[in-house]
């Protein structure tokens, strides 16, 4: 099973390499593609992702990095290869701009800030939520 991880929700993400905690991949992960240095807050959600043709099964770690200051956004600078762009969205422009899955996984892990929990995601789906699709 793969391990990935999310930083700062709908953030950067990657994943884990050998002996790399998931904590250590997120603070990789923001540094390689923003170039930023976070530390990452609380695991707010975890998402098992099941195996798809041409991806394996994975475990998904979301963590709560909080608020970027106005100086922390002005000083991103987007590693080649990496991502091609980046913006602030709101939760309705996540789900048009987002594979539905990610949506969903950055919306229930939105709702785990908010309401200071950690959420168990399969797919996307909170735990024993009833699927209507």
């Amino acid at each position: 099973m793969r391990a990935d991880v999310q930083a700062g929700l709908g953030g950067p993400g990657g994943a884990v390499e050998a002996d790399e905690s998931p904590r250590n991949a997120a603070v990789r992960e923001v540094h390689e593609e923003l170039g930023l240095v976070v530390e990452p807050g609380r695991l707010v959600a975890v998402d098992y992702v099941p195996p798809i043709e041409g991806r394996t099964e994975g475990l998904i770690f979301v963590y709560d990095s909080g608020r970027l200051t106005d100086e922390q956004a002005a000083a991103i600078q987007l590693a080649d290869g990496e991502l091609r762009s980046w913006a602030w969205c709101t939760v309705d422009r996540v789900h048009e701009r987002m594979r539905p899955m990610v949506a969903r996984r950055i919306e229930a892990a939105l709702g785990a800030v908010i309401d200071g929990g950690v959420v168990e995601l399969e797919n996307g789906h909170p735990v024993g939520a009833k699927l209507v699709e």
